[in-house]
């Protein structure tokens, strides 16, 4: 088996009481249902563009920025229906989709939240600033000083975004499924079998997470916009829109090469991501380790990736199982079964009747004699027995 530090390829996103995990096209999402029970929903998403575009730095980068978006509203929807409490009555908005465009009503949903939730996270985090640092144009003469001023409120915003939304119950606990995820990959990738112990151990920062690509959005954009300047205010925010694109690529490409190296100094630039990943990934407990797993198991080989022949896994698996086994025996009562209380009884009983002297041969004896005699023993062995019975009772 190799300890391995390279990149195992898979990512995945936190959902409501599970894990979506994804490795290349194919992709599970994990549920803890409300009966307690786990099920594991595996299909594929082939997503936008070609296999030669998803290979052009930069432009996969933007592909998967808005693949991950497409996919993960549909992970959270999938999420979702495990915990409506509800049918509730389809709206006529609803109807009216169903009826004019049938099958493919969903999806036209979906790219409607999609594009509205790009289209926000626009406005806020790069026009808003904008507006925001141009206040302070008339104090502010460099636009050096007014770009780095620019990023810093963008940064300030997404914090607080970041930190609003933690506050939620809900939030909280995709918060910690979100750990469980980061805390399975780095599992696999330390070359540690996976299992909920090794698991619960390991770290729950990542270098590939999406909080450090956000991050790494906002630090790149300040230099983009610190280069790029025009004199018109309406051009400059046409270009923090128009770049956009451009950015999350740049993002996607550092983010990816950081996933892949142990360079000191690629570890240095990943920390503030790893920093800010403090608030948005919490220490998952066993039952979301378990989910996570499950997930993980459904769409990548892990032992393969290990290196681990079939020997050590089976090694594994039998140690697993006696590890199991002894779980379940440390739980079962210590208290003795009824059963085993009366064959104690039994034996104590025999005991003292092996104990009782042996009878003497006497001479005959006249019959009147002998039935005197047999009263004698029958009363005799009355009064032992009652005695056996006190000693037991005296015991229990």
């Amino acid at each position: 088996m190799k300890n391995t530090c390279k990149s195992s390829g898979i990512g995945g996103q936190a959902v409501l009481e599970g894990i979506m995990m994804k490795n290349q096209e194919v992709y599970s999402i994990g549920v803890r249902k409300p009966d307690g029970e786990i099920e594991v929903n595996l299909s594929t998403h082939e997503g936008i563009g070609n296999k030669k575009l998803k290979r052009i730095p930069i432009i996969r980068g933007v592909i998967n920025f808005v693949d991950s978006l497409v996919l993960g509203m549909r992970c959270l929807t999938f999420s979702a229906s495990f915990y409506d409490e509800e049918e509730s009555q389809p709206s006529k908005a609803d109807v009216l989709l169903q009826k004019l465009f049938k099958d493919r009503a969903e999806k036209l949903v979906m790219g409607i939240t999609v594009a509205f939730s790009i289209v926000m996270a626009v406005a806020i985090f790069m026009v808003l600033p904008y507006y925001l640092a141009d206040i302070l144009r008339q104090y502010i003469v460099s636009d050096t000083v007014l770009a780095v001023v620019e990023g810093a409120i963008r940064l300030l915003l997404f914090i607080s975004y970041v930190l609003l939304i933690s506050r939620m119950k809900d939030i909280q606990r995709v918060f910690q499924y979100h750990g469980a995820e980061h805390k399975c990959i780095n599992c696999i990738e330390t070359g540690l079998e996976l299992n909920v112990e090794n698991v619960r151990v390991s770290s729950k920062h990542h270098k590939r997470c999406g909080t450090s690509f956000m991050l790494i959005v906002m630090v790149i954009s300040i230099f983009f916009f610190i280069f790029i300047r025009v004199d018109s205010p309406i051009l400059r925010v046409v270009f923090r829109v128009a770049l956009v694109p451009v950015i999350a690529g740049v993002s996607y490409e550092f983010i990816r090469f950081a996933g892949n190296s142990n360079n000191i100094i690629i570890r240095i630039l990943s920390l503030p991501g790893m920093w800010l990943q403090a608030l948005t990934t919490k220490e998952p407990d066993d039952d979301m380790i378990e989910v996570a797993i499950a997930a993980v198991e459904a769409v990548f080989d892990w032992r393969a990736y290990q290196g681990r022949s079939e020997e050590e896994t089976a090694i594994e698996q039998d140690t697993s199982l006696a590890k199991e086994e002894e779980q379940v025996e440390a739980k079962e009562p210590l208290e003795e079964p009824e059963t085993s209380k009366e064959q104690e009884k039994a034996a104590q009983a025999e005991e003292l009747m092996e104990q009782e002297e042996p009878e003497q041969v006497e001479e005959p004896m006249s019959e009147q004699r002998a039935e005197s005699i047999e009263e004698g023993k029958q009363k005799k062995e009355l009064d032992r027995f009652q005695d056996i019975e006190d000693i037991l009772e005296a015991k229990e």
